[in-house]
C-alpha cells in the first residue's frame, strides 16, 4: 500500500510517499481502508515535534511512529475473530491527537480506540475534517461554566477549532463576538457570532466591551492583553501553552490569587483534553441533531498532503484541510 514516512522531525518536505506491507488485522483489531483523512494543527506539531517536549512520547530524537495522521474517515474491510461491533462496510471516523497512521491507504484500529460509525447527515469528506476541531473546541469551554446569554469572545474564530467553537456556543445559546479576517465575516455570522471583529483591520484587545469569556483558539493573544476585557470572574482559554509556557503557570496562579483585589477573580483555564471518545460521542449527537457542519476550506488528493501542509503552516486556513484517498 501507499503511505507517507518521515523518518526525522522537520518541515513538510521530510514527507516521502512510499510502498509499505498492508498491514493484516489480529484477532482484536480491525482494518480499515481510509477515504479521507486532514491536515490540522496537531497534525503540524506532531511534524516538526513542537513543543519539544512532544518528543519525550514521539521520540527523542526522530519519530517512533513513521507514518502521520491523527483524523480519518474510512470503511471497514476486515475485522478479527474477536470484534463484533464492526463488520465489514461499516463507515467509520476516528481522531487520536497521538497519531493514527493515517496517511496511508489503510490503517489498522482497536475496539477500544476513539473512533465510531460515521452519524446521518455528513459525507465522508466531511466525517475527515469533524473530530479535531470540535474535540478541542469541547474541551476549551466545559472547563468554565457559562449560562445562556453570556457574552464569549473567540479570536481566531474561522479555523478549524474556531469553527467548531462557534457552532458549539451557539448550540450553548451564547452571546458570541468572533475575531477573524475579512474574508470571513460573513462565515463567522453565519455560524453564530453577532458581533464581529476584523483583525486586520481592528485591533480586538483595544475594545471597550468586556466578556464572560475570552476563547483564544488560535494561541494567539496573551492573558495580559486580554486581562481588561474580562468581567469580574471571568476566564482565559488559549489553546496554545503561550510564550515560556505562561498559560500553565497563570492557570494555577489565578486560582492562588483569585481573592486578590485588583484581579477581581479573573482566571486562566488551561484546556488539557484527555477524554476523546467523550468529545466523538457528544459530537455525534450534534450532528445527528443537527447543530454541527464541519466547515471545508480545501480537499487536496492523496499525493499532495506536503503541499496541504505548507498551505496549514501558513495559519490563515478555513475550517479544515482535507486529504482524499478516494
Amino acid at each position: 500500500m501507499k503511505a507517507f514516512l518521515y523518518k526525522k522531525y522537520g518541515a513538510p518536505d521530510v514527507l516521502k510517499l512510499q510502498d509499505v506491507p498492508k498491514p493484516a488485522p489480529k484477532p482484536k483489531e480491525i482494518l480499515i481502508k481510509v477515504m479521507a483523512t486532514s491536515v490540522n494543527r496537531t497534525d503540524c506539531a506532531n511534524l516538526r515535534a513542537k513543543p519539544a517536549i512532544m518528543r519525550l512520547s514521539m521520540g527523542l530524537f526522530k519519530p517512533r511512529n513513521p507514518i502521520l495522521g491523527t483524523e480519518f474517515s474510512g470503511e471497514v474491510v476486515e475485522t478479527g475473530n474477536e470484534v463484533t461491533a464492526y463488520k465489514p462496510g461499516d463507515r467509520v471516523f476516528g481522531f487520536a491527537d497521538s497519531g493514527l497512521r493515517s496517511y496511508a491507504e489503510y490503517l489498522l484500529l482497536r475496539p477500544s480506540m476513539a473512533f465510531t460509525k460515521v452519524p446521518q447527515g455528513i459525507n465522508m469528506k466531511q466525517a475527515a475534517g469533524c473530530i479535531e476541531g470540535m474535540h478541542y473546541a469541547y474541551n476549551i469551554i466545559n472547563k468554565i461554566t457559562l449560562n445562556p446569554g453570556d457574552q464569549v469572545l473567540v479570536n481566531g474564530a474561522t479555523g478549524g477549532i474556531g469553527t467548531a467553537t462557534l457552532q458549539l456556543l451557539r448550540y450553548l445559546g451564547m452571546k458570541i463576538t468572533a475575531v477573524c479576517n475579512t474574508d470571513n465575516i460573513q462565515l463567522a455570522r453565519s455560524l453564530g457570532a453577532i458581533e464581529v471583529i476584523d483583525w486586520q483591520k481592528e485591533d480586538f484587545t483595544l475594545s471597550e466591551k468586556t466578556y464572560h469569556a475570552i476563547l483564544d483558539v488560535s494561541g494567539k493573544s496573551t492573558f495580559g492583553k486580554c486581562k481588561h476585557l474580562l468581567l469580574p470572574g471571568g476566564a482565559y482559554i488559549s489553546s496554545e501553552l503561550g510564550p515560556w509556557s505562561q498559560n500553565l503557570g497563570y492557570s494555577f496562579l489565578t486560582v492562588i490569587f483569585k481573592s486578590v483585589p485588583f484581579n477581581k477573580g479573573r482566571k486562566v483555564k488551561f484546556p488539557y483534553p484527555p477524554n476523546i471518545m467523550r468529545s466523538i460521542r457528544f459530537l455525534v449527537n450534534l450532528i445527528e441533531e443537527g447543530h454541527f457542519t464541519p466547515v471545508i476550506d480545501r480537499i487536496y488528493p492523496f499525493e499532495q498532503i506536503p503541499e496541504a501542509f505548507h498551505y496549514v503552516e501558513k495559519g490563515h486556513k478555513t475550517g479544515n484541510v482535507i486529504i482524499s484517498l478516494t
